[in-house]
């Protein structure tokens, strides 16, 4: 039997005026990051490849050069003119740029080999838009290829594209694909509303023999824009739908509703979710097997579900909108500003924390650290790092000046062994340890002073903000408790405690007389 490989080593990508650099990532030797490679150059982009291979930074003057993430070293640099976009493939294959054109005569959108340095395939795109970047769509695997084009899906040899479009998908009026990641068998395809037409996803598979009907198909009326998020497995595809006017006034910024279709067609229809509102967040685990969503008007609701649509795990309600699965599966955290860990297998709640005006937040490869940054345009003041154990500790805090960007380098998380420890932290942490009100320990009461039979004039109770009932509730709400029950056992407990008290100076009065 072979030996285990080690576990690669973390790091951590991360860009200022200045310059970029990479440093070491935790555990840290002397409690301060190293640096591995670091770059006094201004740049306005940088971005790793999909599998953590090659790094693509977009220097000034239109320059991109790429780094070998094993050696840290450049290995390619290309220069391109009216430089609008670029994008590396999953495992750093090849360069993708957009350059800015006139004429439809001018090939604006290159695919350039980052080994050999060529042109592989150049075509002429009008608009950069969100849903047409990149235009050639790929894989995880880089096995395929394809674009989305007027009313066809066009598909390429991704292994030689001087063959050109290989194969092509006719879907009248569509506007938007996402093509399914590992593996790549399936491609989705958006189809707005039309001349009183409802807008349509419909999933296709991406064998040249099997594209003749869709696999899945999913029509809906009051449809501005989707999001199409595909699981790992290419199985299941979740489709958040917005739309730009909610009918009910309830909200500014419109509806959203959440659909989920399966490629063999045993599901295809919405999420059950139970609490009006807009869906803020949706997210696959990394198994592929599982979903969380936060949904509802604040405060949210977060619900875990499986592959059929069946409620797992519910989380109750809380100031959340962002999820975020640990890779290891173990557990995820509720985002932004105030954070709650939670273990998904044992349902339990590992901690809480907060990271105020945090930007971006993401749990490391590993699974066994989470970094949260803020970062300017978006906020100008208080740029910095904050890196969380998995129960949500502080591990480290580093302030910037100015901080552009702060991401975890990519590596796969079947590469780093499970998290052993974290079942037994989850005894060993004490997430509340307040007292309901009212309450005292047993020492406390033994140790009170009896009081006198004619006691002073009871001095006005301590002032509370409004907000302190409503945190309590909140609290109790993530614990899968209800308010009412809560508030209805403290009430009893201290309507007891008055008796007692009344009949105790009853007594004493009496003797006294």
């Amino acid at each position: 039997m072979a030996a285990a490989q080690p576990a690669p080593p973390l790091d951590i990508l991360v860009r200022g005026p200045e310059g970029f650099s990479l440093w070491n990532g935790p555990p840290f030797s002397s409690g301060q990051p190293g640096v591995k490679l670091e770059e006094k150059i201004s740049c306005s982009s940088t971005k790793f490849s999909e599998d953590g291979s090659k790094l693509m930074v977009v220097k000034s003057e239109s320059v991109i050069s790429i780094y070998d993430c094993t050696t840290y070293r450049e290995i390619r640099s290309f220069q391109v003119p009216n430089l609008t976009a670029a994008a590396l493939s999953p495992s750093g294959t090849y360069l993708q740029t957009f350059q800015k054109s006139s004429t439809p005569q001018h090939k604006n959108v290159t695919l350039w080999n980052v080994e050999t340095g060529e042109a592989a395939h150049q075509q002429f795109q009008k608009n950069l838009t969100k849903t047409s970047w990149p235009s050639i769509r790929f894989s995880s695997d880089e096995a395929v290829a394809c674009r989305l084009a007027t009313n066809e899906i066009q598909f390429f040899d991704a292994v030689d594209f001087s063959k050109g479009v290989t194969n092509r998908l006719r879907v009248p009026g569509v506007t938007a694909i996402e093509l399914a990641k590992a593996p790549g068998s399936h491609v989705a395809a958006f189809v707005p509303e039309s001349k009183g037409m409802p807008a349509s996803i419909q999933i296709f598979a991406c064998g040249k023999d099997l594209q003749s009907q869709p696999v899945a198909r999913k029509s809906f009326f009051r449809c501005s824009t989707v999001q199409l998020n595909w699981n790992n497995g290419s199985t299941g595809l979740l489709v958040v739908v917005q739309s730009d006017v909610d009918k009910t006034n309830q909200s500014y910024y419109g509806e959203s509703k959440l659909n989920y279709l399966t490629t063999d067609g045993t599901h295809e229809g919405l999420v059950p979710l139970r609490k009006e509102g807009p869906v803020h967040d949706v997210q696959w685990s990394y198994s592929g097997s599982e979903f969380a969503v936060v949904y509802g008007f604040m405060p949210s609701k977060t619900t875990v579900f499986d592959k059929k649509c069946n409620p797992l795990l519910e989380l109750g309600t809380g100031p959340y909108n962002t999820i975020r699965w640990n890779p290891k599966g173990k557990c995820f955290g509720n985002l932004p500003g105030d954070m709650a860990f939670w273990d998904y297998l044992e349902k339990k709640q590992l901690g809480t924390t907060r990271s105020e005006l945090s930007v971006t937040s993401e749990w490391s490869p590993d699974g066994r650290y989470f970094m949260t940054a803020t970062t300017a345009p978006r906020l100008q003041v208080d740029n910095g790092i904050k890196i969380f154990h998995h129960n949500g500790s502080l591990f480290f805090k580093k302030m910037f000046d100015k901080l552009f960007q702060a991401d975890w380098k990519p590596e796969s998380p079947d590469r780093f062994s499970d998290i052993s420890e974290l079942v037994k932290s989850i005894e060993s942490i004490k997430v509340d340890d307040t007292k309901p009100q009212g309450e005292r320990s047993k020492s406390s009461q033994t140790s009170a002073k009896p009081s006198p039979s004619n006691p002073p004039a009871q001095k006005p109770a301590a002032y509370r903000p409004p907000n302190a009932k409503q945190a309590a509730v909140v609290q109790s709400e993530l614990f899968g408790e209800t308010s009412t029950e809560t508030m209805s056992k403290n009430a009893l407990r201290n309507k007891k405690k008055r008796e007692k008290q009344k009949e105790k100076k009853a007594a004493e009065g009496a003797n006294g007389s």
